[in-house]
C-alpha cells in the first residue's frame, strides 16, 4: 500500500519541480523571481514537517499522510487559481501547500519502518524510496500531454498539469485512508512493552530531547541533513553550469535523469547494505560517494560525461545517506518519540537544503561551480567526524 501511494505521490511532485519556475516567470513577468516558486515548495515541506509529526504522534500515520496529501492537492489548486488571477503571492502560497505532497512522500519511508524488524528496517525504508523512481520518471513526462488537455480553456497549458497533480494527490490520500489499516505507528506502539504514549502536544521539544539523549540519533540527524543539503546544493546549479559549457536542454535532461536514477533506482541495494553491514558502514559509504561526486562534478568543466558521472554518484551518495540515516534515527530513539524525531529530521534537512539551494546560486554567480562542489565536500566533514567517532566507540 505504501508503495502504491509513493508511486502516486512521485507522479505528482515532479510536475511542480518541472513547471514551478516556468509558472513563476509567467505570473510575475520576471525571470529573476522564477526561483522563488520551488523555494516556496521546499519551505512548505519543511514547515509542515512538525505539525504532521505532532498529528502522527497523537493519531497515527494514516491521518497525517492523508492530511499531507489533501494540503498538497489544495496547494496545487491554488497554483492554478493564481495563474488565472495573475497573483504571484497566491502562487507562492499554493507552492508552499504543494510542498505537503513531498512531506507525505518523505514520511512514508518512516511508516515503512514502524513494523519492520530492526534487521530489515533498512530494506523496508529503501523499498518505499525505490517506489518513488516510477513516479519520478513518469511525472515530468505526463506534464506536456496533461497541459494539452486544457487547451482552449482559461487554464494555461503550463498550469493545467497542477490540476492533474491535485487529482493524483487526492487519489494517494484515498489509498492511504482506505488501505493503511491497521495504522503501523499505533500498532507498533501498542506492541512495544512498557511504552508510554506521547500526546504529540510538544512534538518539537519531544524530538529535540530524544535526539539530545541519543548520540546515534544526533549522527543520524546530521547524516540526513548533510546528505540532502550537499545533494540539493550541487544538483540545482548543475543545469546552469552545463548550459555555460554549451549543453543543450536534452543533454541537461539526460544528466538530471541519471541523477534521479542514482537517487532512487539503487536504494534497495543501499537498504540491504545498511542491514547487512550496519548503518555506520553505509554512512561512511555515503561520505565517500558524495565526496567523489563533488570531485567529479567540480572538476568536469566542459566534459559533460564527467559531469553526468558526478551527478549519478551524487544520487548514489544521497541514497546511502538517506536510507542509513533514516534507519539509524528510527533505531536510536524510543517508540513514543519516533514520530516527533522523524518530523524534526525532515524539518532540519529541508530547512538546511533550502538555505543551501539559495546560497548555491550566489556562490556559483560569484565564484563558480567548482567552489560550490568544494564547499559541498566540506559539509561532509562533521558527518564523517561523527561517524568515525561513533564507529571507534562501537568498536
Amino acid at each position: 500500500m505504501l508503495i502504491a501511494s509513493q508511486i502516486l505521490g512521485g507522479l505528482g511532485v515532479p510536475i511542480g519541480i518541472a513547471l514551478a519556475p516556468v509558472l513563476a516567470t509567467e505570473v510575475s513577468g520576471s525571470e529573476a523571481l522564477s526561483g522563488l516558486a520551488p523555494t516556496a515548495s521546499v519551505a512548505g515541506t519543511a514547515l509542515l514537517s512538525l505539525p504532521l509529526a505532532a498529528l502522527m504522534t497523537s493519531r497515527g500515520r494514516r491521518p497525517g499522510l492523508v492530511l499531507a496529501y489533501l494540503v498538497g492537492a489544495l496547494g496545487a489548486g491554488l497554483v492554478v487559481l493564481a495563474t488565472v488571477v495573475e497573483s504571484f503571492p497566491l502562487l507562492l502560497l499554493g507552492m508552499a501547500g504543494f510542498g505537503a505532497g513531498s512531506s507525505a512522500n518523505l514520511q512514508a519511508r518512516f511508516a515503512a519502518a514502524d513494523l519492520a524488524a530492526p534487521e530489515r528496517r533498512g530494506r523496508a525504508i529503501s523499498t518505499v524510496i525505490w517506489a518513488t523512481t516510477i513516479g519520478s520518471v513518469l511525472g515530468p513526462n505526463i506534464a506536456a500531454p496533461a497541459g494539452r488537455l486544457f487547451r482552449g480553456t482559461s487554464v494555461s497549458q503550463t498550469a493545467g498539469p497542477f490540476l492533474i497533480a491535485a487529482a493524483i494527490f487526492l487519489l494517494a490520500g484515498l489509498v492511504v485512508a482506505v488501505l493503511l489499516r491497521p495504522d503501523p505507528l499505533l500498532t507498533a506502539r501498542a506492541l512495544a512493552p512498557g511504552d508510554d504514549r506521547s500526546t504529540g502536544k510538544r512534538s518539537l521539544r519531544t524530538g529535540i530531547a530524544a535526539v539530545r539523549a541519543a548520540p546515534m540519533a544526533r549522527l543520524a540527524l546530521v547524516t540526513v541533513a548533510v546528505s540532502h543539503t550537499a545533494m540539493v546544493s550541487i544538483m540545482v546549479m548543475t543545469p546552469v553550469d552545463l548550459g555555460r559549457h554549451g549543453a543543450d536542454i536534452q543533454l541537461i535532461g539526460l544528466v538530471i535523469s541519471g541523477h534521479i536514477a542514482g537517487m532512487y533506482a539503487f536504494s534497495p541495494v543501499m537498504g540491504w547494505l545498511s542491514d547487512r553491514l550496519g548503518r555506520l558502514a553505509v554512512i561512511g559509504l555515503a561520505v565517500g560517494l558524495l565526496a567523489c561526486a563533488a570531485l567529479l562534478a567540480g572538476t568536469a568543466g566542459a566534459r559533460h560525461g564527467q559531469t553526468a558521472a558526478g551527478l549519478f554518484v551524487l544520487g548514489l551518495g544521497w541514497s546511502a545517506g538517506m536510507i542509513a540515516g533514516s534507519a539509524l534515527l528510527t533505531d536510536s530513539v524510543p517508540q513514543a518519540a519516533r514520530a516527533a524525531v522523524q518530523g524534526l529530521s525532515d524539518l532540519t534537512m529541508n530547512t538546511a537544503a533550502g538555505i543551501g539551494g539559495a546560497a548555491a546560486g550566489v556562490i556559483v554567480a560569484q565564484w563558480g561551480y567548482g567552489l560550490l562542489n568544494a564547499i559541498g565536500a566540506c559539509l561532509l566533514l562533521p558527518m564523517a567526524a561523527l561517524a568515525l567517532r561513533r564507529g571507534l566507540r562501537e568498536g
